[in-house]
């Protein structure tokens, strides 16, 4: 059975079918659409798939963080069923239908925040962070919003502004949208400042008494947005007490906390929210990725007096909630809530960082393992003195892992780290096999530099 299945290698890689389907992407692609393996799936279950040549791989990718609830569950699958069965479309701006506003119920009522909230559905995390800068200013009167250094928040005008990477994200395509600043991310081992964790006295809070002073004043800011733990950023974790003193300079400034929990929603690092585990509670939070089991779907959640600044009209789209995506949402919340999905997700962090970070301390290109729950990363460094950063090895680690039936990807403004993101529902026999080949495609690369 495919869902318990681990990787097993037949042909060359690409195969020889995936090679025939490659030459039709290349024709009609642009390139600019980017991948990182030459890989055509056929089918998927769980943690692992088959392509369309009959390998099999363990995906720790997961559709870049869509599948926390893994490929193909069937309960899902009978769900998306029934409702195309019943009506694949019917716009919500013009015809009403039952599950978009069950969906809605049900995420005011498991996102964090004891106050009246009210939920949009929309169709990606772009969309919702567009929806919940708009209701921000609309709600505050104000136009400026402050984004931090490493952010990916999405690639439409305004999300690519607030995102940090300039390549390839950002080149070329700018004027970019007004009114967007940026500030450190507390990334503690690349500290912006020179400074170590344990004494800099949170040196990125107080950078914002010189932000507010010399580029915008607090009283023109309608929104600070940040994610919980940075995604396309490297998974850098910030200190617990950044996040409470984040919340403080929100309140004291009458400025608007926005969560972009886009990837670290649902579980990702243990809890239903990564916000939950410092109790942190942003006015708005934005929700998609794994929403949906892979059906394209995102929602902006925000305090009720934030959306109802909006006039009648002004919020919604052609396919905003679609109903089949939404009756996938909510047997996904339904599963992960039943299911324990907390338990799974400790049990993956304990099985990660027992086995790499013994691998660290006998491997010089390892500068840091980090994360929490099952958001975990590795970033490489060519010395660990320097840290200088190692996107080579990211590069060929990747391929190691690649044909031996691993899927990896990577991270960071460098990058120079590799980002794991499994399906939560991954077998341990799966895990194991996984770091198995992580360890041998590191050594690998490691072993071809000595002379």
């Amino acid at each position: 059975m495919l869902r318990d299945s681990l990787p097993k290698i037949y042909t060359d890689l690409p195969g020889p079918k995936s090679r025939e389907t490659l030459k039709v992407r290349k024709k009609y692609v642009p390139e600019a659409i980017y991948y990182t393996l030459p890989l055509v799936i056929d089918r998927g279950e769980g943690a692992a798939l088959k392509d369309i040549d009959g390998n099999v791989f363990l995906d720790f990718a997961g559709g870049i963080g869509v599948l926390n609830i893994g490929y193909s569950h069937p309960e899902i699958v009978e769900e998306v069923k029934r409702q195309a069965e019943k009506f694949f479309h019917s716009s919500i701006n013009v015809v009403q239908y039952e599950n978009y506003f069950d969906l809605a119920r049900k995420l005011c009522e498991i996102t964090p925040g004891n106050y009246e909230k009210l939920a949009m559905l929309v169709n990606c995390g772009a969309e919702a962070v567009e929806n919940a800068i708009k209701i921000a200013r609309k709600y505050t009167g104000r136009t400026e919003v402050i984004a931090f250094e490493g952010a990916f928040h999405g690639r439409t005008l305004l999300t690519m502004t607030l995102t940090s990477k300039a390549k390839p994200y950002k080149y070329g395509f700018g004027p970019f949208a007004p009114g967007v600043h940026r500030i450190p991310y507390p990334y503690c081992y690349r500290c912006p400042y020179g400074l170590q964790k344990e004494t800099c006295s949170l040196q990125c809070i107080k950078r914002f008494t010189e932000v507010f002073l010399q580029e915008v004043a607090p009283e023109e800011v309608a929104a600070i947005i940040i994610e919980p733990i940075q995604g396309e950023g490297g998974f850098i974790v910030p200190p617990a007490q950044f996040m409470i003193e984040l919340r403080k300079i929100c309140d004291e400034n009458n400025i608007l906390l926005i969560a972009d929990e886009i990837q670290t929603g649902f579980f990702r690092t243990g809890k239903m929210f990564a916000c939950e585990h410092e109790s942190l509670v942003p006015d708005i939070i934005t929700l998609a990725k794994s929403l949906g089991a892979g059906l394209p779907l995102s929602a902006v959640v925000a305090r009720k007096e934030i959306f109802n600044c909006a006039d009648f009209g002004q919020l919604g789209g052609t396919y905003s909630g679609n109903p089949v995506a939404n009756a996938a949402a909510l047997k996904v919340i339904e599963l992960m809530t039943k299911e324990d999905y907390t338990r799974k997700v400790e049990a993956i962090n304990r099985a990660v960082f027992d086995r790499l970070k013994k691998f660290t301390r006998k491997c010089d290109i390892i500068g840091e393992v980090r994360g929490k729950g099952a958001m975990i990363a590795i970033e490489f460094v060519k010395n660990k003195a320097t840290k200088e950063p190692n996107k080579d090895a990211v590069d060929r680690i990747i391929q190691n892992a690649f044909k031996r039936g691993l899927i990896l990807i990577s991270a960071g403004a460098r990058g120079n780290v590799i980002r794991f993101l499994m399906p939560l529902c991954i077998t341990d026999k799966q895990l194991q096999k996984g770091i198995d080949i992580i360890e041998e495609s590191i050594n690998e690369y490691t072993n071809s530099y000595i002379i």
